[in-house]
């Protein structure tokens, strides 16, 4: 929005449309279209229209579009009346095929009709001819019939494990081995904890680079000058020029240092060998272990858990149908948002005997795919779940894809995934074949069951040890009840924007001293710490506090 219309104009509009408690709004993060489409929604309500349609990008599905529609819809007064959630489109001036989607709304709690391409085929001249099929009920905001999943609730179970990777904001950080090598690795004590392996999407999916990152979050300027001269001449030369024109002055003050270091999640990694991976945009949903040495690039999503029973439950079906339901597509690829896709997601109560078993299916699958890949460096993590898709589908193979199937063991990769899908349904007590509308319909009830769970203070946590606080094990239990009735006299964190960024401040203000957002969520009852971190960073640049990227904190 920015480099189109203006840092002037871009301000105005978010100001005008501004979400309050007294009225609705645009979220800052949404496309510019939703403020033509919340518009149209504003004349509905004043009866200056019977209805209206918009032709938009298909992303108007992802999270940060799809508030708009929902906050529309939530009042009972309007409905979608028709969509088509994702449809081929060519940009007549670039001549690019896009994806795009379309929406009716009109007033009154209504059914409408869905239009789901189910084939198409280009034309010589760049004409679609496609076929479609018909679906009639309720449309949700998601642009879907049938269970409404828009509706579920993120989990405290789930709650401070996941993240984006780093945004690095400066490819000067990006280096080859042999560069890594002549600023002093292996030669200056001290400097392995700063230069790490480095991977981003294409490096799972596709062919890895190999390459490394400088990654000196934690340091100061002086203790870089000192201690690692080479690579403060290499970053200073590399990256500073590129964040000197950045507008926000905590990036050009602190250009050393990652844009988006992920100081608040750092925790969740300490003491961990390995966590668990996916690539936020993808055609295939593939969680893998990664070592902990590797640096995760912002286009990965990061669950913090070392257990191969939780890789195991979100490499299923039944996560991955609920993930795609959740997380929209860019373009023709469906993408994983954290707080919509793994938060709300409800896992399964387990015997150990089934634990186990996920453990043990899950493990065998991340190994054999790592294994084929480090025997065949040519064969890519995409290259074979193409392959598997083809034969889920009984597509004939090409030369190429035989190939892939017969050097990558694709059917054995096939057998494993059905035997964890198997495993996670028992899990769950569903059979192995429900329907994709019965899987939606049944989380979305564990999930409205398990929010009904953690208001009575029944919390079952994904990793106890980090995420509760109060958490002893077996041992402590003293302890934890004194420290659940210090608890108890902690202010309630308020529900509307306005007061939390009210209470925020108040607390910096008296802290004395930076805060990161879970030492914030200790302060009060009834958050998280990724809720304080979004109102820390929007008060960031509200310009009512400051970032200080060397204690991961905030201040006043």
């Amino acid at each position: 929005l920015q480099d189109t219309l203006g840092e002037g104009y871009t301000r105005a509009l978010r100001g005008t449309y501004k979400i309050s408690k007294h009225h609705a709004g645009v979220p800052d993060s949404a496309d510019f279209v939703m403020y033509w489409w919340f518009k149209a929604a504003q004349l509905m309500s004043l009866r200056s229209l019977r209805r209206f349609g918009f032709v938009t990008t298909n992303s108007i599905k992802q999270t940060f579009n799809r508030r708009v529609i929902e906050e529309v819809l939530s009042g009972g007064k309007l409905s979608l009346l028709y969509a088509v959630p994702d449809h081929p489109w060519v940009d007549e001036q670039g001549g690019a095929a896009v994806r795009i989607a379309m929406t009716v709304v009109g007033r009154g709690q209504r059914e409408g009709v869905i239009e789901r391409v189910v084939s198409e085929q280009s034309g010589e001249n760049g004409e679609y001819s496609v076929v479609t099929v018909e679906e009639t009920g309720r449309i949700n905001a998601d642009l879907t019939v049938g269970a409404d999943t828009t509706g579920a609730v993120e989990l405290e179970a789930n709650a401070d494990i996941s993240s984006r990777g780093v945004q690095l904001m400066g490819a000067g950080f990006i280096v080859t081995r042999e560069e890594a090598a002549a600023l002093g690795l292996g030669r200056i004590d001290g400097l392995e904890k700063h230069i790490r392996e480095y991977r981003n999407g294409r490096d799972l999916m596709a062919q890895s680079r190999g390459v490394m990152v400088i990654d000196l979050f934690g340091l100061s300027e002086a203790d870089v000058f000192q201690r690692f001269p080479e690579v403060y001449q290499h970053v200073k030369l590399t990256v500073k020029p590129e964040r000197d024109q950045n507008n926000r002055a905590s990036y050009r003050d602190n250009w050393w240092i990652f844009g988006e270091a992920r100081s608040a999640f750092r925790p969740a990694l300490d003491g961990l060998p390995r966590y668990i991976a996916t690539v936020a945009t993808s055609k295939h949903r593939v969680f893998q272990f990664l070592e902990a040495v590797i640096l995760p690039d912002d286009a990965l999503i990061v669950i913090a858990h070392d257990d191969a029973y939780v890789l195991g439950v979100l490499s299923s079906r039944v996560h991955v149908v609920w993930s795609l339901a959740q997380g929209g597509t860019l373009e023709d690829r469906p993408r994983y948002n954290k707080t919509r896709c793994f938060e709300t997601f409800p896992f399964p109560t387990v015997t150990a005997a089934q634990q186990r078993a996920i453990r043990e299916g899950a493990q065998a699958l991340d190994d054999h795919r790592k294994a084929r890949l480090a025997l065949h460096p040519d064969l890519s993590m995409t290259g074979l779940y193409n392959v598997l898709e083809k034969l889920r589908s009984g597509a004939e193979l090409s030369a190429a894809e035989q190939d892939a199937h017969s050097r990558g063991l694709v059917s054995t990769l096939r057998g494993l995934h059905d035997d964890l899908d198997g495993l996670v349904a028992e899990a769950y007590g569903w059979p192995f074949d429900l329907p994709t509308p019965e899987v939606l319909a049944r989380l979305a009830a564990l999930n409205t069951v398990r929010a009904a769970e953690e208001r009575s203070e029944i919390v079952n946590y994904l990793r106890p040890a980090y995420q509760n606080p109060n958490w002893k094990g077996q041992e402590g239990l003293l302890a934890a009840d004194e420290a659940e009735i210090a608890a108890a006299k902690l202010p309630m964190f308020p529900k509307r924007l306005a007061e939390q960024s009210q209470a925020v401040r108040q607390l910096l203000r008296a802290g004395g001293r930076p805060l990161t957002p879970q030492q914030v969520a200790r302060a009060f009852r009834g958050v998280r710490a990724s809720t304080t971190e979004e109102v820390l960073e929007m008060l960031v640049s509200l310009g009512q506090a400051r970032e200080v990227p060397l204690s991961g904190g905030y201040t006043a």
